[in-house]
């Protein structure tokens, strides 16, 4: 999804997992994972290729990159750690920021299971679109923040594990997510190409 940020940078959910999604949250807040991953391609035909954030992290480094909720500006919920490329993608560790109401409800729905996706703001720099097959290659992106989101643009973004008391939870959660996320047919496309929102 290419949406224009009110004020801000074109908002694309190239969204991924943090250790396929959120790996594990702690009571303090904290998490870790990966907001893109290279290679993937997105449901809006963009794929991240490595070394894309490279420059953007040297120039900002992670206490540039805000942490939000849902893209929205008026909504920061905590604050990047470490953000860094490895060969398998963008790899971050944040902490929520409890006292601020938002970071608390977040925190509370990543236990829950009910919120787990991650995405990228950013413009793109450098890239290259493939007018037959439809897809965009992003070789140099200016990222701007990585959110919490509900709905990611890559359907694998899901929570691995949180921890809680309940022994199991982690598992269950994560199998009912899959079970109730639809499998795309192969090619299928929506709305023309790009994913539909209202």
């Amino acid at each position: 999804m290419r949406a224009r940020a009110r004020h801000g940078p074109d908002i694309l959910a190239a969204t991924a997992t943090l250790r396929q999604s959120l790996e594990e949250i702690g009571a303090d807040g904290r998490f870790s994972g990966y907001a893109s991953l290279f290679g993937r391609r997105d449901l809006a035909g963009d794929i991240v290729m490595p070394g894309a954030f490279a420059t953007s992290l040297k120039t900002r480094g992670a206490a540039g990159i805000r942490m939000l909720f849902q893209h929205d500006p008026a909504e920061p919920i905590g604050v990047w750690e470490e953000i860094a490329e490895d060969r398998r993608g963008l790899f971050v560790r944040g902490r929520l920021t409890l006292d601020v109401v938002r970071a608390r409800e977040v925190h509370a729905l990543l236990k829950a299971g009910g919120l787990d996706g991650l995405s990228i703001g950013y413009r793109t720099l450098r890239g290259r679109k493939d007018r037959r097959g439809g897809i965009r290659r992003l070789y140099e992106i200016d990222l701007w923040e990585v959110s919490i989101v509900t709905f990611p643009m890559l359907t694998e973004a899901r929570i691995a594990s949180v921890k809680t008391d309940e022994p199991g939870l982690s598992a269950r959660l994560l199998s009912a997510a899959r079970r109730l996320t639809p499998a795309r047919p192969k090619g299928a496309r929506i709305a023309g190409g790009k994913p539909a929102f209202s």
